[in-house]
């Protein structure tokens, strides 16, 4: 896992709830809630070393109520625990403690898939609770496991051995497969999806590496009148899973200061990682920028423009580009950029089929770095039912180092998120190394930028010369001697020594077009750009935020 300060830059400012303190039974006791429940005891077996509490009906529909009941009630968030104990579980401190897989939940089964728990700390500060669901004819009961410090290796001089039972967690992993081959894959060492830090989560794709994430919702993103919100998981519910499958369910409650809701995850480990969410949600305060299936990356440069000397890399990116599925059947890849101030950009559509932030350029030396970038995985969202109208937006943040998760990207529906409303939402997660929709037409797999004009002569002020690369589809199969056409559009400015050849590298399909672009002012400008054969489009839609120099 990467440093807190990498992956949730927030947390620190993240309200902080207060646990939720049962009364956790004695045996004695525990036998009569069952007999209360008119419910067997043997059906509610704590799993080996870990404490359970008092078993409670559950209903996915139940959770959605507790979180529409929340909304209709001022946030609260109660007493923190300790901040003077978490305050001292500082980055080195949580460094040092390791959960025990001894008493990782599903260790001995049912399912392939182990769970193991995040420790609270001064970058995790929001107890998250956890609960085991257990079937009984037909039922669902909840027991919630009772945080404990001897789960975790620790030093005995850990401030976190002062945090009280019951304390609750910071977050959860799945392991990977414990039936499977040890010595090329421990399931002890190796996890495939991680939930950690207000409501988000993660998950590796075929190429076995942690990337960008997700989250619940992201609310008020850069806003200048508000400042961004950060709601949490609070609790989460483990169903435990089949025998011999390759699919795990969680439900979780999450709630803010602006919005609560209830999310199901339905998560398939296999060649990548595959979720279906659906959740419900419930407004409570009037949201300026609600943000549904955010993605969230790191984009610091690429071949694109890269600084002189800033790095001693070619290229630092979780993600390279925005690639959209509209409604309509278009194509778009949008590069990234790394602007000079936080700037936003809006796509109108109606039904999307898809959006993604996406890791295109898998070539290990355009990085040369030993924690692979070249293996983060794609993240593509599959909308599912009537998602109507509205905008894919994508929120892009000046950084100047890696550390920072400075890319947004989610859907905004049209309607103005008011108190009161409530949205039911469904879609699919592919956290893969490509698209799960491939276009058939060429993809764009470069955008580089030089000075203007022509070699041998002085280059003219304020031009910049762009090429543009595109691969594969229709490219690949073009006639010899055909030459595609570069359509080019901009708002502002003009265009200029406007061509396209095949790259010189002797791969099928390969080319690029070239043009010089001379802006009017110093306003950012959107610059459109597609390949065309007389009336056949030959490629996806290539768009650009150019901020002039």
């Amino acid at each position: 896992m990467a440093s807190p300060s990498r992956q949730y830059p927030h947390l620190m400012s993240l309200p902080i709830t207060q646990p939720d303190r049962r009364t956790f039974l004695a045996a004695g006791s525990a036998t009569a809630a069952f007999a209360a429940l008119g419910l067997p005891a043997s059906a509610f077996a704590a799993p080996a070393g870990l404490r359970l509490g008092e078993p409670r009906p559950f209903s996915f529909d139940g959770l959605a109520a507790r979180a529409k009941a929340l909304a209709a009630r001022p946030y609260a968030p109660g007493a923190p625990l300790p901040a003077a104990v978490l305050d001292r579980i500082d980055y080195e401190a949580h460094g040092k403690i390791r959960f025990n897989t001894d008493y990782a939940l599903f260790k001995d089964g049912p399912g392939q898939f182990p769970v193991t728990f995040f420790h609270l700390g001064r970058f995790f500060q929001v107890p998250v609770h956890m609960y085991l669901l257990t079937r009984s004819d037909g039922d669902f009961f909840s027991r919630e496991i009772v945080y404990d410090a001897a789960y975790f290796d620790m030093p005995a001089d850990s401030p976190a051995r002062e945090l009280p039972d019951g304390a609750g967690f910071a977050g959860f992993r799945f392991q990977e497969s414990r039936t499977g081959d040890q010595k090329k894959l421990d399931w002890r060492r190796n996890d495939w999806v991680a939930f950690l830090g207000a409501s988000y989560f993660r998950a590796i794709g075929e190429l076995y590496q942690y990337g960008l994430s997700a989250r619940a919702v992201a609310l008020d993103v850069a806003l200048p009148d508000r400042p961004e919100e950060f709601p949490s998981f609070t609790e989460f519910y483990f169903d435990p899973p089949a025998e011999g499958g390759d699919t795990v369910v969680v439900h979780a409650l999450f709630e803010g200061p602006s919005i609560t809701g209830a999310y199901k995850f339905v998560m398939q480990r296999s060649r990548a990682v595959v979720m279906d969410l659906e959740c419900q949600l419930f407004v409570r305060k009037d949201i300026g920028r609600l943000g549904l299936a955010p993605l969230t990356s790191m984009y610091w440069f690429s071949e694109t423009a890269k600084p002189g000397a800033i790095d001693w890399r070619p290229e630092v990116h979780d993600s390279d580009g925005l690639a959209i599925w509209t409604g309509g059947g278009e194509r778009i890849w949008r590069p990234l950029n790394n602007p000079a101030a936080t700037t936003g950009a809006a796509f109108s559509d109606r039904q999307p089929r898809g959006f993604g932030l996406l890791q295109r350029d898998r070539n290990f030396d355009h990085y040369l770095d030993g924690v692979f970038y070249d293996r983060r995985p794609s993240l593509w969202v599959e909308p599912q039912g009537d998602w109507g109208e509205g905008e894919v937006q994508l929120i892009e943040i000046p950084t100047d180092d890696e550390i920072h998760d400075n890319t947004v990207a989610f859907w905004v529906p049209k309607a103005p998120a008011r108190a009161g409303s409530s949205y039911r939402l469904r879609y699919r997660l592919h956290w893969t190394d490509r698209e799960p929709y491939p276009s058939p037409l060429a993809a764009c797999v470069a955008t580089r930028l030089g000075r203007g004009g022509q070699p041998g002569q002085p280059r003219p002020a304020g031009v910049r010369k762009f090429m543009v690369e595109f691969l594969g589809g229709p490219l690949a199969s073009l006639p010899f001697g055909i030459r595609p056409e570069a359509v080019l559009s901009a708002p502002s400015g003009k265009f200029s020594y406007v061509f396209t050849e095949a790259v010189p590298n002797g791969v099928a399909g390969h080319w690029r077009a070239q043009f010089d672009f001379t802006a009017d002012g110093k306003d950012p400008v959107d610059i459109r750009l597609y390949l065309k054969n007389g009336d056949q489009t030959l490629s996806e839609t290539w768009l650009y935020r150019y901020e002039p120099f």
